[in-house]
């Protein structure tokens, strides 16, 4: 009997970590990526708590602290130009990073690649499991057979769509929308991210390291139209919202042609998805393909995580992946859930919807820690 085999789709950052923990549990994995390489831009992440953890046992922690952001800290900006803090609201403590996401799905997939297939510029088109594996059909590569298929590609996956329905059946909108950008030249203020507010708009300038980076969260229609994946209009809707204020931003002297001239433009709505199992079978879902909403940069941290988890389950019990599968499911679904019930709290406090909210806010973080 050879090793048995699992296919990953999504080399972010659950699916290489599972790849590289599923490699030394005598699996053999295979990553398949839509994309035809990895980014080399992104919004910075958190690798914090547990997952740090997981980092250090992954031999990684040195270079992902190389590569950390090392902004310390996090202050608003009033409409006058006051600043209050900083505070240390979300950024990472002790061994913990802040890293651009794009950084961390590369050193992931460095340390997953002895031992495991990644197959880049492709995509699973269709899934026929049984009670003895899965038959893939790709865009591209000749149909194969795995024992176990992963969905780790997202809030709009394909593998969620393909084994369990249509994405509207279990993503919700929440009514906010986030959009980011490289800005291609340093930030004014190189030490400190800068969040300025306007009632339900968020602008945060953070200096990543040396090329700065814009971040745009703002409330919208609660349900968008199929329109708003087109990149044309994902720019109106950015700058429908944000060109109603004057924003003394010194990063954005020119906030429409920034917004129109950005070649890595990322646009999404903000989201949570539900589903009441994360497994039919053989085929199974995580990170954001399972369960989303972080407004903290957490996601990250929650999908390795998450990676960990599943692979251990499988380990345990390699003969049996339908149950190992039920069991990372009821270890991980609690943490999940505790980040999903948070959304109100990190909405209230990084974009409050009306000026009384935005008073309030700003009067809290007058009291947060320094």
């Amino acid at each position: 009997m050879g090793q048995p085999t699992a296919l990953i789709c999504g080399a972010g950052i659950a699916g290489p970590t599972l790849a590289f923990w599923l490699g030394r549990h005598g699996f053999r994995p295979t990553v398949v990526e839509r994309a035809r390489g990895l980014r080399s831009s992104g919004s910075p992440v958190d690798v914090h708590g547990k997952a740090t953890a997981i980092a250090r046992q992954m031999g990684i922690l040195p270079r992902l602290q190389k590569a950390a952001t090392r902004a310390p800290g996090l202050t608003f900006v009033t409409p006058s130009g006051r600043r209050i803090g900083p505070s240390r609201l979300g950024r990472p403590r002790g061994d913990d990073v802040e890293i651009p996401r794009a950084d961390l799905a590369s050193i992931l997939c460095d340390a997953a690649r002895d031992g495991t297939e990644f197959l880049f510029g492709d995509s699973v088109a269709d899934l026929q499991a049984d009670d003895a594996g899965v038959d893939v059909s790709f865009e591209h590569a000749a149909p194969r057979r795995f024992d176990l298929v992963v969905g780790a590609d997202g809030l709009h996956s394909t593998v969620r769509a393909l084994a369990f329905g249509p994405e509207d059946t279990f993503v919700r909108p929440l009514g906010l929308y986030i959009a980011t950008l490289s800005l291609g030249r340093p930030a004014a203020d190189p030490g400190t991210v800068l969040m300025y507010n306007r009632p339900g708009l968020s602008l945060t300038i953070h200096p990543v390291r040396g090329t700065a980076g814009a971040g745009f969260i703002f409330h919208g229609p609660r349900h968008p139209g199929a329109e708003y994946r087109d990149p044309r209009a994902q720019r109106e809707l950015v700058l429908a919202a944000y060109t109603r204020y004057d924003w003394a931003v010194p990063e954005l002297p020119d906030l429409r042609g920034q917004v129109e001239g950005a070649e890595d433009l990322y646009f999404d709505t903000v989201s949570q998805v539900r589903l009441p199992a994360w497994s039919k079978g053989r085929v199974a879902l995580l990170g954001d393909a399972a369960s989303c909403v972080s407004l903290f940069g957490d996601g990250s941290s929650m999908a390795m995580i998450g990676a960990a988890t599943l692979a251990a389950a499988l380990a345990e019990t390699p003969g049996d992946p339908v149950a190992a599968l039920r069991r990372y499911e009821a270890r991980h679904r609690r943490l999940s859930a505790s980040r999903q019930r948070g959304y109100r709290l990190g909405a209230g406090l990084l974009v409050p919807a009306t000026r009384s909210g935005l008073t309030t806010r700003n009067l809290i973080a007058r009291l947060l820690p320094r």
